[in-house]
């Protein structure tokens, strides 16, 4: 059974020869976003972005940026984040500013759709209304669109281009949602396919690029999703981590950095690379997700 799941993972190129370090990270964790440089020489930051140095946002909406939990790459030019502390922003990445900001409650992922429509995906929170995804429209910022019924602590969405559904993961499950409505000023999320999760909570979703997978982590396994068979696989490498906060692999060189959190904490200070190399370590750092900075290509 071992070896099949492995010949799968070959098959899907997510095994691939062992390569050097290298390129740009997006990397997350407390109120800093910042892209680090992990090339041969020492580890630096070569860009750094904060909410409390952005004019064009609302005062009243800067400490909602206080623990960015998502940092996306989306069009080669921008940068998609949320925050646990109520926020989602459209970034520029020449220039920093924010071409678009939400208040989503407990927010913990997004996704950019088709006709310039993002979807937030709204964790649990007591208090306000989360276990959600949220719709807004990129020109229209806090205006809600649409929101879904109840996803129990949504934390990942994912937009499958191919297969046109938007693959959302929460505390037990993994749902396809089909765009509803799209050209109508109405817009809305059905949801069409489900299938529960072999562990609890779902904490990260991320599609692999170039591939059928995408990449889940529970609390204490790593999984891999086939789109085309449909069926929840142990991850070949990281099948039994724990407290992994995200997982993300390099379109073109296949290389992964993996997160897992430390000491009892949600954050760590190291970046871990698969296949013997490493860690790159910063101390000081409360770092939570991480993807690499390169232009995102559709999975088969």
């Amino acid at each position: 059974m071992r070896l099949a799941l492995l010949v799968m993972a070959l098959a899907a190129g997510l095994l691939c020869a062992p390569v050097t370090p290298g390129g740009q990270l997006i990397v997350c964790g407390m109120d800093e976003l910042f892209v680090l440089d992990v090339g041969q020489n020492a580890p630096r930051k070569v860009w750094s972005w904060k909410a409390v140095d952005r004019p064009e946002l609302p005062e009243s909406m800067r400490s909602k940026f206080r623990s960015i939990d998502e940092c996306k790459p989306v069009e080669g030019r921008r940068i998609l984040i949320t925050a646990s502390s109520d926020g989602v922003a459209l970034i520029e990445r020449k220039t920093g500013a924010v071409s678009f900001y939400a208040t989503v409650t407990n927010a913990h992922s997004a996704e950019l759709l088709p006709a310039g429509r993002i979807v937030v995906a709204a964790s649990h929170r007591a208090d306000a209304p989360g276990d959600r995804l949220v719709l807004f429209d990129v020109s229209r910022p806090e205006k809600e669109l649409f929101h879904t019924a109840e996803v129990l602590w949504a934390h990942g969405v994912v937009w499958d281009a191919q297969r046109r559904l938007l693959w959302a993961l929460s505390h037990k499950e993994l749902a396809g949602y089909e765009l509803t409505g799209w050209n109508t000023s109405a817009p809305s999320l059905t949801k069409t396919v489900s299938y529960e999760l072999p562990d609890t909570s779902g904490h990260d979703l991320h599609a692999v690029a170039g591939t059928a997978m995408l990449s889940i982590t529970t609390g204490r396994h790593c999984w891999l999703f086939d789109r085309d068979r449909r069926q929840i696989l142990p991850h070949p490498e990281l099948a039994d981590r724990a407290g992994v906060k995200c997982i993300t692999v390099h379109p073109a060189t296949g290389q992964t950095v993996w997160v897992q959190s430390e000491g009892g904490n949600w954050w760590t200070d190291k970046l871990r690379f698969l296949r013997g190399e490493g860690t790159v370590q910063l101390p000081g750092e409360r770092m939570y997700k991480a993807r690499w900075l390169a232009t995102e290509t559709e999975s088969r």
